[in-house]
């Protein structure tokens, strides 16, 4: 009987070694350089399984870590929407975050899929870099609408804790849209259409997300704003905006007959500053035709600004944007 277990044995070993190696996923960008998302064995998520790709090369800004989540059952014969989030390394798995929490991306979504509540989709995760995360994640283009006066008092500040800032928030669109999204739907089974399309963040995440479905309203059809930092500054620090922002919008509205955004903000800690807001946001997106079916701005009473508040809240946008 020894050959029959060897037999076993090799053809278990053989299967196993084919869905290791189907599990690496290589592929080479226009630059000839290779990319490698490998499966992260040691994650601490509930469901699904998580892949990375460290340091996703760029032509456009520091290559960074960007992670991909497949919900479970993921499969080939199926086709996925896309979850694009920024702060991707705060996502999944509280034991590496800096602050010891984290989104639960993959409870809740996981969730709202096995309950039919959204379609099925995958998440990427694009980790931000702390030493550039405010120049990265700022709307660039806003800078443009600021008066003279009103620029010269921005830079002042941004200079301040850095003098050498250089604003890359157009390029951080061009690695995300340009770069890692072929990638993604080149590598995976995803739908490709504007509302299978989507992106979301929170604070500067936030301001990033919609200066990207502006930016990009042929790739993003939807977009969650969470915890939109609105000040762009220090809060407490008289600035320029956020008119420069809500001027920006108003000249790159998407269209509201093909797309959905998502706001909220809480009320404590450093959300206590965003209520203010609340009736300009509103009537910006509404004068533009956008009704109850496309956009939404909701005020989370008692949240603050943490991970811990948005994982509470994250099946809302989930939802609101890819409902089955």
């Amino acid at each position: 009987m020894n050959w029959l277990y060897r037999v076993l044995f090799t053809c278990l070993l053989g299967v196993f070694m084919a869905q290791h190696l189907e599990a690496q996923i290589t592929a080479v960008n226009t630059s000839g350089e290779t990319i490698e998302a490998l499966p992260l064995a040691n994650a601490n998520i509930s469901s699904g399984e998580l892949f990375r790709v460290e340091k996703f090369p760029s032509k456009f800004i520091t290559p960074r870590t960007v992670d991909i989540w497949l919900p479970d059952g993921y499969s080939k014969s199926k086709k996925y929407a896309v979850l694009y989030m920024h702060d991707g390394q705060m996502l999944f798995d509280a034991s590496v975050t800096w602050n010891h929490q984290e989104w639960k991306v993959d409870e809740v979504a996981s969730e709202l899929m096995k309950s039919h509540k959204t379609r099925g989709f995958i998440v990427v995760g694009i980790h931000s870099i702390s030493e550039t995360r405010y120049a990265d994640l700022f709307p660039q283009k806003a800078i443009d609408y600021l008066n003279p006066e009103g620029k010269k008092a921005f830079l002042a500040y941004a200079q301040k804790d850095n003098p050498n800032i250089i604003f890359k928030g157009d390029a951080y669109l061009k690695y995300l849209v340009e770069e890692i999204k072929p990638f993604i739907d080149a590598q995976f089974s995803t739908l490709k259409s504007l509302e299978n399309t989507v992106v979301a963040g929170s604070s500067m995440g936030g301001l990033m997300s919609w200066y990207a479905i502006c930016e990009y309203p042929e790739i993003f059809g939807g977009a969650a704003c969470m915890s939109t930092h609105w000040p762009g500054i220090d809060p407490e620090t008289p600035g320029p905006f956020p008119k420069a922002f809500f001027d920006y919008i108003k000249a790159h509205m998407p269209k509201p007959n093909s797309h959905k955004l998502y706001f909220d903000f809480g009320t404590k800690t450093l959300d206590q500053y965003y209520p203010k807001y609340e009736t300009a946001v509103n009537a910006l997106f509404q004068n533009a035709g956008y009704t109850s079916n496309n956009f939404m701005n909701k005020k989370i009473e008692g949240a603050d600004h943490s991970e811990a508040s948005w994982q509470k809240r994250i099946y809302i946008p989930f939802t609101f944007l890819m409902a089955n």
